[in-house]
C-alpha cells in the first residue's frame, strides 16, 4: 500500500516548503513533486492525507521512558503502572527507550524487554537500556557487553546514577569499566553503545564524568547524562560537558523546558548535542509533546530550533540513522499537526496510520478479549488538546 501526504507544510526537522511525500511500506519513497495520475494509474491502493493548513514533521524520539512503570518512593502503593501503547503514539512518539531506575528488584529488566517487543508488535519502534541506578549494573545476560551485543532491543547501559543519594557510589574505575563494555558492546553490534547517565542533586554533579574523560581516558562521546536540568550549576557543566563532544538531555518532568532551554543557549551549549525526553512514569509521555508545543506557541521558540531535540539530534545520539529526519529512504515515522494550533492530527509509525484526523486507529491487543475498563486520571492530569 502506497500512502501519499499532500498540500502540508514540511519541517524536515527544517523548513522545507510544501513538497507531496509518498510512503511505501515502511519507508518514505520520495520528497517532492508526486504525479497523481500515474499514482492513480498503479494497481495497487494509495491513500491520501490532506494536509492543508497542517506541518508534517518527523516522529518524536523518547530516549528516556519507565515503561514498565516508576517504583514508587513513598511505599508499594506509590507504584505507578506500565506505560500504553496508546499514550505514546498520543504523545507523538514513535520511537521510544525504556529504563529502570533505583528499582531493579520488582521492576526487572526482563519485563522491560516484554513491554518492548509489546510495543515493537503494536506498531512502534521500541528499545532498551540495561542495567538501573546500581553499580555493577542489573542485566539479562550477566553481562552489559553480552546484552548488547545478543538482545536486539538493547543499545546501551542506564540509567546509571551518579551523585545521587540512591546511587551505589560506585568507584570511578568501575564507572569507567562500564562505559568501555557497553561502547564494546555497541561497537560490535552496529549500536550506539552509550552510557545513559542518571544525574542526581549532590554537589558533586558532573564530577564522576569529569573523572572519567580525565584520568581515565573515556571520550566524552560515550556518555550521556539526564537530567541535567536540576538547576544551574549542574546545567553549566553539562554546557561543557557538549564542548567536549558529549550529549546531554533535559527531561520535561517539572514542565519548565522553555526556561532551561533558553538558559542552555544563552550561556552557548550546542544546540547539536542537546536532547529533550519525557522521564514518563508518574508523569505522561505527552508531557515531551506538551512542552515542546508550549516551547513554540507560548515562548515564540521556533519549531525548527526545538524539534531538532525531539526528533534528529536524538536520532545521532542513539545512532538510529534511519529516522529523525524526513528523507527518502528513511523510515515512516512522522506526525501531521495543525499548523496553527500544533494539534496531533496523524500518527504514522513505520508506514502505518496509527492515529487519523485525532483519533487512535487501534486498541492494544490485550484488549481484544477482555471486558476491562482502565482509565487513571492523576490529580495533575490536564486535558490535552
Amino acid at each position: 500500500m502506497l500512502t501519499l501526504i499532500e498540500n502540508g507544510e514540511v519541517y524536515a526537522p527544517q523548513p522545507r516548503g510544501t513538497p507531496s511525500l509518498l510512503l511505501a511500506g515502511k519507508r518514505i519513497l520520495k520528497i517532492g513533486a508526486i504525479d497523481g495520475r500515474a499514482l492513480d494509474a498503479l494497481p495497487l491502493e494509495v491513500d491520501i492525507i490532506d494536509a492543508t493548513d497542517c506541518l508534517i514533521t518527523p516522529g518524536l524520539i523518547d530516549p528516556h521512558e519507565h515503561l514498565t512503570g516508576g517504583s514508587g518512593e513513598r511505599g508499594y502503593s506509590t507504584q505507578t503502572p506500565e506505560i500504553y501503547a496508546s499514550e505514546i503514539i498520543c504523545a507523538g512518539i514513535t520511537t521510544v527507550v525504556g529504563c529502570l531506575g533505583v528499582d531493579t528488584t520488582t521492576k526487572s529488566l526482563h519485563a522491560l524487554l516484554a513491554k518492548v517487543k509489546g510495543l515493537k508488535e503494536e506498531g512502534l519502534s521500541a528499545y532498551v537500556w540495561t542495567g538501573g541506578y546500581n553499580v555493577p549494573p542489573t542485566t539479562i545476560t550477566g553481562s552489559v557487553r553480552d546484552d548488547i551485543m545478543l538482545i536486539e532491543e538493547v543499545i546501551g547501559a542506564g540509567e546509571i546514577a551518579i551523585s545521587d543519594v540512591r546511587s551505589t557510589e560506585a568507584a570511578t574505575h568501575e564507572l569507567a569499566r562500564l562505559a568501555n563494555d557497553a561502547y564494546v558492546g555497541g561497537l560490535l553490534s552496529k549500536k550506539c553503545g552509550l552510557t545513559h547517565f542518571h544525574v542526581g542533586d549532590k554537589e558533586a554533579r558532573l564530577r564522576p564524568l569529569r573523572i572519567l574523560i580525565e584520568e581515565y581516558e573515556t571520550p566524552p562521546a560515550w556518555l550521556y547524562p539526564t537530567h541535567v536540568e536540576r538547576n544551574e550549576a549542574l546545567m553549566l557543566e553539562a554546557i561543557d560537558l557538549t564542548h567536549r563532544g558529549a550529549f546531554v538531555d533535559i527531561d520535561t518532568v517539572e514542565e519548565d523546558l522553555t526556561k532551561w532551554l533558553r538558559f542552555y543557549l544563552e550561556h552557548d551549549g550546542d544546540p547539536q548535542q542537546l536532547t529533550v525526553s519525557s522521564d514518563a512514569s508518574i508523569s505522561s509521555p505527552r508531557t515531551l509533546f506538551q512542552q515542546m508545543r508550549a516551547c513554540v506557541l507560548e515562548h515564540q521558540i521556533p519549531l525548527e530550533q526545538v524539534l531538532p531535540l525531539v526528533t534528529s539530534n536524538t536520532a545521532r545520539v542513539l545512532k538510529l540513522d534511519d529516522r529523525g529526519t524526513l528523507e527518502a529512504g528513511k523510515l515512516a515515522d512522522l506526525l501531521v499537526l495543525n499548523r496553527e494550533s500544533l494539534e496531533i492530527k496523524d500518527v504514522i509509525c513505520g508506514g502505518r496510520r496509527l492515529m487519523k484526523n485525532g483519533r487512535l486507529t487501534f486498541n492494544e491487543k490485550f484488549l481484544e478479549e477482555s471486558n476491562r475498563r482502565i482509565r487513571l486520571d492523576g490529580r495533575k492530569a490536564k486535558e490535552f488538546v
